[in-house]
Order: structure tokens, then sequence, then C-alpha cells
């Protein structure tokens, strides 16, 4: 099997929400769009990120598991500054997101969360060492 994740899947609630937020609010545009069904998002050069509506994840995965708290996933989006990761945050939050600022971690970087209309969190990151411009395009070059 080759090292790598070609799909994110996450199942949500109200699809029609989870859309606007991602794509009219982000601006992320879709790759594939069935109403009612799943979102499709390319989110790199070989992963899309997959916004299935949660009836049709549980006809086909199995029943989510319930629970109060945050969804045991964060997803993470790096870029290349400080001032990169409060932008973002800022972005999200005008697109409806719960927002947690930014902060300096002791690893030595700057992140901070949103979360989605399903509570997933996302991690905005900078990361100056060697495995941050790993995930960058072109290496963390500018």
């Amino acid at each position: 099997m080759d090292q790598r994740i070609s799909f994110v899947t996450l199942a949500v609630r109200d699809l029609e929400a989870t859309r606007r937020f991602y794509c009219a609010g982000l601006g992320w545009v879709p790759e594939l769009d069935v109403p009612g069904e799943v979102v499709m998002i390319k989110a790199g050069e070989h992963l899309v990120l997959s916004l299935w509506d949660a009836t049709h994840f549980e006809a086909e995965v199995g029943a989510i598991a319930g629970g109060s708290g945050v969804p045991p996933i964060t997803l993470a989006h790096n870029v290349r500054s400080r001032e990169e990761v409060d932008a973002v945050l800022l972005e999200a939050e005008a697109a409806g997101a719960q927002v947690q600022r930014g902060e300096e971690r002791a690893w030595g970087g700057y992140t901070g969360y949103f979360a989605d209309p399903d509570g997933f969190r996302w991690e905005v990151a900078w990361n100056p060492g060697e495995i941050g411009r790993l995930v960058l395009p072109g290496g963390g070059d500018r």
C-alpha cells in the first residue's frame, strides 16, 4: 500500500450549511456537488475533502458514534507566517466559524483553531520547522 491519503471524509448533519461555510464562506470550489448527498473539494495535489450527508454516510459506513464534546479529529491548514494564521482565522470567523485565536506554541510555532458547522476543528498553523515546510506548496518557499 502506498503511503498516502486520498480522501478525508467528514459526515455532516446539515450539508447545505456545510456547503455555505466552505464554499460561500471560505471560497473553496467544489469538484463534485450532489445536493443532499455530498460535496467534494480538492484540498491538495492528490487529496479530496469529502463532506458527506450523515444519513448517506451511515447507510454505507455504519452508525455514527454519539456523545458530547469535540469530534476526535483535527484537520490542519499550514501557512507561511504568524500573520497568515491570524488572517485565515479572521476569514473563518467571517464565514461563521467559532474561533480560538492564535497562540505561540511551546514547540516554536504559532497556531489557532476554528470549528466548522459540525464542530470539526481546523488547526491553522505556522510551523517554522522542517515538517512545516514539508506540507507547504513549493516546500514553503515564497
